[in-house]
């Protein structure tokens, strides 16, 4: 959503400044890294997950494992083309992806991203948003490096900028480096969109409709056998979405108007950029 439709100034800034006091114990054990996952075709899973108590609607988490291994991640904007908005799935259909989720938010002219947001090619929001820490980085510009990273500036990650890679995603952190809750407590509640890496590189797509506060998504989430070892905001409400497709199986997920979150209010809103994870051919 356009970010002042959602978060005020003030609100942004207890919400990127608060420490959280929740962390991970450890790493999950190996038995535990592939339940609530479900194989779509190799190198991608689709999980649900129960979330907090407490919400109406589904009332779970569903997280798309992805592999950078077998898929590249690429990020797709309005502004790079035709300057036309569509849904995620539409995004996905269109670069052949097999799984996609919200780029972040975006300003009021419906195109420009809140925080730093680029490719080799297109530059969608050349500045650094100050209060921004977390950066996801991938396309690398020179081999040896890892295919995805999610940098934590408050770590000191981000101290010689730019990093290495061709495109660079700003948000805000939800998991720090150190595996700490880092979305500050308050009572509202939205549907929301996120993005996360586990212990083995994987990257997360994770999309809850049930409109939860924030920090107990978090809290929720670390408490998953999913390994999650960092996580960034992209979405929140009608626009967060996540679109997955493989082995003859589609699945849509949709954001809720406010807090309502009930399905039958589900509509597919479009949005001006998005990251998908294409299939790569080797």
């Amino acid at each position: 959503m356009p970010l002042a439709g959602r978060l005020t100034p003030a609100l942004l800034a207890l919400l990127v400044s608060t420490p959280g006091g929740f962390g991970a114990s450890g790493p999950p054990a190996a038995s535990q890294e592939t339940a609530g996952f479900s194989a779509m075709e190799p190198g991608l899973e689709l999980g649900t997950f129960p979330g907090p108590a407490g919400a109406p609607g589904d009332a779970k988490i569903w997280i798309a494992r992805v592999d950078p291994a077998r898929f590249e991640l690429k990020l797709v904007n309005a502004s790079a083309s035709d300057a036309r908005p569509h849904t995620v799935k539409q995004w996905a259909l269109g670069a052949g992806a097999s799984a996609a989720i919200n780029a972040g938010m975006f300003q009021q002219d419906g195109l420009t991203s809140v925080g730093l947001m680029r490719t080799r090619l297109h530059e969608n929001n050349p500045r650094r948003a100050r209060s921004y820490k977390a950066l996801l980085a991938f396309d690398p510009v020179r081999p040896g490096l890892p295919a995805v990273r999610l940098l934590d500036g408050a770590c000191g990650e981000l101290d010689l900028f730019p990093p290495p890679y061709g495109t660079l995603i700003q948000s805000i952190r939800l998991v720090s480096c150190d595996r700490q809750n880092v979305w500050a407590p308050e009572p509202r509640r939205w549907s929301s969109a996120a993005l996360g890496v586990d212990g083995q590189g994987r990257v997360l797509f994770i999309h809850a409709r049930s409109p939860w506060p924030v920090h107990d998504l978090v809290d929720a989430l670390l408490a998953l056998p999913i390994d999650l070892r960092r996580a960034m905001y992209l979405e929140g409400g009608k626009e967060a979405q996540l679109f997955v497709r493989g082995g003859g199986r589609e699945v849509e997920r949709l954001g809720a108007i406010e807090a309502a979150g009930a399905e039958d209010r589900a509509i597919p809103w479009e949005i001006p950029n998005a990251v998908v994870a294409v299939r790569r051919s080797r």
